[in-house]
């Protein structure tokens, strides 16, 4: 195997388990600023320390007892509802049936080791991980009675989103939700190297605050994620390449008069093409119901080319992708969005999906809530 390719994270084993924490705060004025991103910029052994000066100046705060923290955030008009935890990841999973947290994508082995060395510099969980779920009905009602109370803290940020914010301490509001929340699975939706960092903490200093780390717990059911594609450059790839592979596997390719006509045909099932110039469908075949446009893509057309890629490029916009597009001499492979249900049943089946397989929108800006593992008596 090379050192670069993407490999399956180990699965962290149920129960699902959220525990309070006390929370650190940026404050509102610094939210979603990009200049705060300094406050975790190398060195990292020195982000404690910086921690606490902007504590000292009032751009830091943090809360005065532990507690779970209700999360909600409105962007673009969306608004989404998460559960911000310390998750449990002190047990691995040796069967499928004790899977608690459910990755969808593979993960680089360096790049994990890189983040769970900075985050062990920094002693912080600078952001939580986003994982998705359906929430328990008892579990959904508590949330969403606590929701109609004044929250603790509300505000717009500097990337205009609006926070609210909820402080879950009341003994027997945190046993409902422990135990709700125990016997159930959620699914990783945007973090996996964070998870994967995770895990090697965990590792490393087992039995101390890194059995542990930053999560949020979104209901996909009643306030969800937007989930949608990631789009491809492939570099050196010429459409007649592509007519080629079609052909072979009798898929149907077929050339569009402009990007219009070829844009609306984009759905679930076809993909569009264009090389900058020209552009073309390509009708995939009856797929099952868990399988995705962006697995035949890679497991069937690439391997298949008779030329390249010589290196794939990824883009969350339609525009992005054709922009980055040298005309003529590569193509951009326009996706439909997977499903959500669809990416349950790869993770049900065993499998990971393609690489930057998916885009879950909207995400919190960073700060709202982060987590120190120096405020932990058992720290790593």
């Amino acid at each position: 195997m090379e050192p670069t390719a993407a490999v399956t994270p180990p699965y962290a084993a149920g129960p699902l388990r959220l525990a309070p924490f006390r929370a650190r705060f940026l404050a509102p004025s610094r939210v979603g600023d990009p200049a705060s991103a300094r406050l975790f910029a190398r060195p990292y052994r020195a982000v404690s320390s910086r921690v606490h000066t902007w504590q000292a100046r009032g751009h830091v705060t943090e809360d005065s007892a532990a507690a779970l923290y209700l999360h909600e955030y409105t962007a673009s008009g969306v608004t989404v509802r998460g559960l911000v935890g310390a998750l449990d990841v002190s047990r691995r999973a040796s069967r499928a049936e004790d899977r608690a947290v459910l990755p969808h994508e593979g993960i680089h082995p360096r790049q994990a080791d890189e983040l769970a060395d900075r985050m062990e510099e920094m002693g912080m969980n600078p952001a939580p991980i986003l994982l998705v779920h359906d929430h328990p009905v008892d579990v959904r009602d508590l949330l969403d009675r606590i929701a109609a109370r004044r929250p603790d803290s509300v505000f717009t940020d500097r990337a205009r989103q609006r926070h609210r914010v909820w402080a879950i301490r009341d003994a027997e509001a945190l046993r409902a939700v422990d135990e709700g929340l125990a016997p159930t699975a959620a699914l990783i939706a945007d973090g996996h190297h964070r998870y994967a960092a995770y895990l090697r903490l965990q590792s490393r200093h087992p039995g101390t605050a890194c059995d542990r780390g930053l999560a949020m717990l979104v209901d996909q059911v009643a306030t969800p994620l937007q989930l949608g594609a990631i789009h491809r450059v492939l570099a050196d790839v010429r459409l007649d390449g592509v007519r080629t592979v079609a052909d072979a596997l009798g898929l149907r390719f077929g050339l569009h008069t402009g990007r219009d006509e070829a844009l609306g045909a984009l759905r679930p099932g076809v993909l569009t093409l264009t090389d900058g110039s020209a552009w073309a469908s390509l009708c995939l075949p009856d797929l099952d119901a868990g399988t995705t446009a962006v697995e035949y893509l890679h497991q069937a057309i690439v391997p298949a080319l008779p030329r390249g890629p010589h290196r794939i490029g990824y883009h969350h916009s339609v525009a992005e992708a054709v922009r980055r597009t040298r005309r003529a001499r590569d193509i951009a492979v326009l996706l439909p969005a997977p499903t959500i249900d669809q990416v349950w049943r790869t993770t049900a089946a065993g499998r990971l999906l393609p690489e930057k397989a998916t885009s879950f929108q909207p995400k919190p800006s960073p700060g709202v809530l982060m987590r120190s593992l120096r405020d932990d008596a058992d720290y790593c």
